[in-house]
């Protein structure tokens, strides 16, 4: 037998409980900012996941931690290391899958990108409603405006939808690399997800976000005496310098991709002609079809090579897929804006040509919907700030979303 409707909360409802909420989230934000939890510190990412924990299970959630294996990640050349967990919790609903009921996610990431020591010297501080402090914005006052707002529907015994996962991760800063395989597995049940990261700092939610592939290009060449028989050497770093010159000038070739080679290692001793260069590139592209032009690019310079007699290997070491703006992501961001209308802003979208846990939900083929969380800018700089004000309105955004979200009528 199918559980009773109930009415969803009004805006109104939930925009004046995310009110009266604010100043235990800006009590609970500088405790959790007084926690060293930069992604090579696992015991600090730990502490903060402990203090998640705790907060939802007090809303009933089911808690599972899970330790990455040290060194997993998709890059072969990634070192060993060590991460805090993964957490992820699962509250089931009142409205089965098969009554409309969907499964949506919420996902934000527990590490910054500061190395012990900085909470001490930089502390949580207000300044009038700027709140500042290592991870402020990214992502300690998301994390906990979306733990907010589902206090709101547990208050507001808001529960139409078939289930809620919240995931947090301890490696989003260092590209994800052993927690990726996780979030891939997560993400796969879920028919929404709600990415955490702070609003841009215009407001603005993130519809859109570049895909990353990183290539290795090894240049071959001959070794001679440089002074005796130059001639029967083949130079690498000559070689590697076209090379240069031709991958930056594929910037601007397609408006969503650019190009970047940010190292270049050639050589051992200025008397040998150079025997081998090695080049390091990024790329990020709009979309995976852009990420897959590129590679061709890439290819087709390597394959002609400058310099008779060198030759030229690429290895892509490492993908982040693009998380690109799809008819059901749209959606998702209509309901947004119809939400923030009923509680009285408005609201914009954009694309940005940055990363991170969203991508890799959104390369499962969830449609996503990221920046979620407070107004904030100066990300990973000593001057990064939350805009405290927009706390209360976000929040209730984010509660107003899930229940929109929660049933196959869209909030209708």
């Amino acid at each position: 037998m199918n559980a009773p409707a109930r009415q969803r909360p009004r805006p109104a409802e939930l925009l004046g409980t995310a009110r009266s909420r604010l100043q235990r989230y800006l009590d609970d934000l500088a405790a959790l900012v007084a926690v060293d939890s930069g992604s090579y510190s696992p015991a600090g990412v730990n502490a903060v996941a402990d203090w998640v924990q705790a907060r939802l299970e007090s809303l009933g959630f089911a808690v599972e931690r899970i330790r990455p294996h040290a060194g997993t990640g998709s890059r072969p050349d990634t070192p060993a290391l060590v991460t805090g967990d993964v957490l992820v919790a699962r509250k089931a609903g009142r409205l089965a899958e098969a009554d409309g009921g969907r499964r949506i996610l919420l996902a934000a990431h527990m590490d910054t990108v500061f190395e012990d020591g900085t909470a001490a010297e930089r502390p949580f501080a207000l300044d009038g409603t700027r709140a500042h402090g290592p991870g402020v914005s990214d992502d300690k006052g998301g994390l906990l405006a979306g733990l907010t707002a589902l206090e709101l529907l547990h208050e507001h015994d808001a529960a139409q939808y078939a289930e809620l996962v919240f995931l947090a991760t301890p490696d989003e800063e260092i590209g994800s690399p052993a927690s990726r395989a996780i979030t891939e597995d997560v993400a796969g049940g879920a028919h929404y997800a709600l990415g955490l990261e702070c609003a841009r700092e215009n407001g603005d939610l993130v519809v859109a976000r570049k895909g990353v592939a990183d290539f290795r290009l090894t240049v071959t060449g001959r070794a001679a005496h440089a002074g005796i028989e130059p001639e029967r050497g083949a130079n690498a770093a000559l070689a590697a310098a076209h090379l240069v010159v031709a991958l930056q000038a594929l910037n601007g070739r397609w408006d969503d991709v650019t190009v970047n080679v940010g190292v270049v290692r050639a050589g051992h001793r200025p008397n040998i002609v150079c025997p081998e260069a090695e080049l390091r590139l990024e790329v990020r592209a709009s979309t995976a079809a852009g990420v897959r032009r590129v590679r061709r690019a890439i290819e087709d310079a390597a394959a002609c090579p400058a310099v008779p007699g060198t030759t030229v290997t690429v290895e892509q070491l490492d993908d982040c897929p693009p998380m690109e703006a799809t008819a059901d992501s749209l959606r998702m961001l209509a309901a947004a804006e119809k939400a923030a209308a009923a509680l009285g802003f408005a609201l914009g979208a954009t694309a940005t040509g940055g990363v991170g846990d969203a991508n890799l939900i959104a390369g499962t083929g969830v449609p996503v919907l990221d920046g979620l969380g407070p107004v904030g800018g100066a990300d990973h700089t000593p001057q990064e700030w939350l805009d405290t004000a927009t706390v209360p309105e976000r929040v209730a955004l984010l509660a107003s979303l899930i229940t929109a979200l929660g049933s196959d009528d869209g909030g209708a």
